[in-house]
C-alpha cells in the first residue's frame, strides 16, 4: 500500500459555522441533496463512528461510507476515512481527509482540506487521478453550498 498526501482549498460565500453543520454526519440528514446513516452500535455520529451517506441522482457518487474521525466544533474541523464507495473503485483502500472551515475576508469561508490517498497493492496513483477525485468532491461541495445560499435558515 502507498500513501500520497495532498493539499487543497475551496472558497464558499457561506460562513464557516454553517458550512461545518452541513458537511458533518449528524447534521447531513437535514439537506435534501444527500442522507447520512449512522452504522455503529452507538446510534451516532462520534468517533470511530461508520457513517453510510447516500447521495441524491445527479451527484457524482451513489454513496459512501465514512469512519468518522473527530470534530471540533469550536475550530469548525472535522476528520474522517472513505472507507468504501464513492470514488474509491479498485485502486484505492481509503482516503483520509482532515477539514477546516477559516473565515474568508468577504464574511465567506475558506475550506482547507489535507487528503491522504491510500492506494491498493502498489498501485501509484497520478496527480491527474487526484485532481479528477477533486473535482467530483468539488461537485458534491458546490451543491451543498448551492442549498445552503439558497435555504437561507439550513443549518443554522
Amino acid at each position: 500500500m502507498g500513501v500520497v498526501s495532498y493539499e487543497f482549498e475551496v472558497t464558499s460565500q457561506i460562513a464557516p459555522a454553517r458550512l461545518f453543520k452541513a458537511f458533518l454526519p449528524r447534521f447531513g440528514p437535514r439537506l435534501p441533496l444527500m442522507q447520512s446513516r449512522v452504522l455503529s452500535s452507538k446510534g451516532d455520529a462520534s468517533p470511530g463512528s461508520i457513517v453510510k451517506i447516500t447521495f441524491v441522482e445527479g451527484l457524482p457518487y451513489q454513496y459512501m461510507k465514512h469512519q468518522i474521525g473527530g470534530h471540533d466544533e469550536n475550530n469548525f474541523s472535522y476528520s474522517y476515512s472513505m472507507i468504501e464507495g464513492g470514488p474509491l473503485g479498485d485502486k484505492l483502500e481509503k482516503i483520509s481527509y482532515e477539514n477546516q472551515f477559516v473565515a474568508a475576508a468577504d464574511g465567506g469561508s475558506i475550506c482547507k482540506s489535507s487528503m491522504k490517498y491510500y492506494t491498493v497493492g502498489d498501485y501509484v496513483i497520478t496527480e491527474d487521478e487526484i485532481k479528477t477525485l477533486i473535482k467530483g468532491s468539488e461537485v458534491v461541495y458546490k451543491a451543498i453550498e448551492a442549498y445552503l445560499l439558497a435555504n437561507p435558515n439550513a443549518c443554522n
